[in-house]
């Protein structure tokens, strides 16, 4: 008997209107109300509220919902300064006092230590803090073109790949405050203008543009953007997926570290992007460290140099490692310029195998570790043969960061400071230092 295809109903968009109170914030920053036993996730509502939502998605567990009206409202609750906050997924904490933004975070922390059984009083220290707003100095702007052909210019909409169009954002540096009229001002003129995937921004020493265009600009479209340039003082380079050409002159880019201390950079490298918040965070490393004249230390993930090349100033050597090779010429170069000649570095995957490693036989008296998002589990494992009394661990992941605590824990480690770094305020992303000891 022949089978024949029969598509299945569409299943109706849910409509569900309810009331509900928010008990708290789940990892994500979004309010958890409860309908039975089961969660309902609300974006943009907050504890101890009570709400009218729209249940949009159901599921056997647990339901979304989208917030319709604030009933009864949080103390905590503030007018949000973006005019794009409810559709863009850039923030998703400005509805929130930024005093309870930082308590938010720090028992997000504390939570996540708690479900690896890590339960014992954490030893907190200050918040390293800056100004919550206009300290983003590297974003990345989507371009995308309507069924008309116009641009939209901005960034992605929350769950979804579509952008919002944005006019302004209160995070982004003053100094590109107006580039997103004028992007939408010359990007219709262009005529590979469909090439365009996205924009970057950086503020350094200079202020630069990175156009990510897969076809060649033609002479005309260069022309238009050399008066994009010269009209706002910023440098505009190309992107093409396999190198990066400048429009004009390729100048030396660079942020000052410390009053001695300039760390070059590539407009690929990566950076942080709230510069203050990284003087500071360095500064606390150094203090926390105890450093002196007998220190051999070993930075892991090391980069550009940002810690490296401040704490070579105070101890007998640093050796710093990093997975990517351009990233360890960058900073060899960066530690001749800066004049110090007692950091030494290798490129090595840090997620495999390198006891064999010549630098990893050499003896350390204390270790620095700054991974990105994964965390350092897999280097970790081989760094407990090296018996380090101290260990610094700065973490852009409590997920990662609590599984990895747990393993140096249960290794005899102890937690002796630990610090929460907002260098993302308004969203919910955690950065935090840790000072393990033995």
């Amino acid at each position: 008997m022949a089978n024949f295809f029969k598509a299945s109903p569409k299943k109706a968009p849910i409509q569900q209107h309810i009331t509900v109170n928010v008990s708290h914030l789940d990892q994500q920053g979004c309010g958890v109300a409860f309908q039975g036993k089961n969660p309902i996730f609300i974006e943009g509502a907050l504890p101890n509220e009570t709400v009218e939502v729209n249940v949009y998605e159901q599921k056997s567990k647990f339901a979304k919902a989208k917030l319709l009206r604030v009933i009864s409202a949080s103390a905590a609750r503030v007018e949000v300064k973006c005019r794009h906050y409810f559709q863009c997924g850039g923030c998703n904490l400005q509805h929130m006092d930024y005093s309870q933004q930082l308590a938010y975070k720090q028992d997000k922390i504390t939570q996540l230590f708690a479900r690896q059984a890590l339960n014992e009083s954490l030893p907190w220290q200050s918040h390293l803090i800056n100004d919550p707003w206009h300290y983003r100095r590297k974003a990345r702007i989507g371009v995308q073109y309507n069924k008309r052909g116009a641009p939209i210019i901005g960034f992605r909409q929350r769950e979804s790949s579509h952008l919002t169009e944005i006019k302004s954002c209160p995070v982004i540096v003053e100094a590109f405050g107006h580039i997103f009229a004028e992007l939408k001002e010359l990007l219709p003129r262009l005529s590979g203008k469909n090439a365009i995937g996205h924009v970057e921004i950086i503020a350094a020493n200079e202020q630069v543009v990175v156009v990510r265009q897969l076809v060649k600009a033609t002479a005309q479209d260069k022309k238009l953007w050399q008066h994009f340039a010269d009209k706002n003082q910023w440098l505009v380079y190309f992107d093409d997926g396999n190198e990066v050409t400048p429009l004009t002159e390729d100048k030396t880019l660079f942020y000052a570290l410390t009053d001695a201390i300039k760390i070059e950079f590539s407009v690929n490298n990566f950076i942080q992007v709230n510069h203050l918040v990284n003087k500071q965070m360095v500064e606390q490393a150094l203090t926390w460290l105890a450093l002196n004249d007998n220190d051999i230390v070993l930075d892991l993930f090391c980069g550009l140099g940002n810690f490296s090349l401040p704490i070579a100033e105070k101890v007998s050597r640093v050796v710093g490692i990093e997975g990517i090779s351009v990233m360890v010429e960058k900073a060899q170069e960066n530690a001749l310029k800066n004049d110090i000649h007692n950091c030494q570095f290798y490129q090595a995957d840090l997620n495999s195998d390198w006891q064999d490693q010549p630098w990893a036989k050499q003896k350390y008296t204390k270790v620095l570790l700054d991974p990105a998002r994964a965390g350092a589990y897999q280097a970790l494992t081989q760094l407990l043969a090296f018996n380090v009394n101290q260990i610094l661990y700065v973490s852009c992941d409590p997920a990662s960061l609590a599984r990895d605590a747990k393993l140096l824990i249960d290794h005899g480690y102890k937690i002796e400071k630990i610090a929460l770094m907002d260098m993302f305020a308004q969203t919910k992303h955690v950065e935090t230092m840790l000072m393990f000891s033995l």
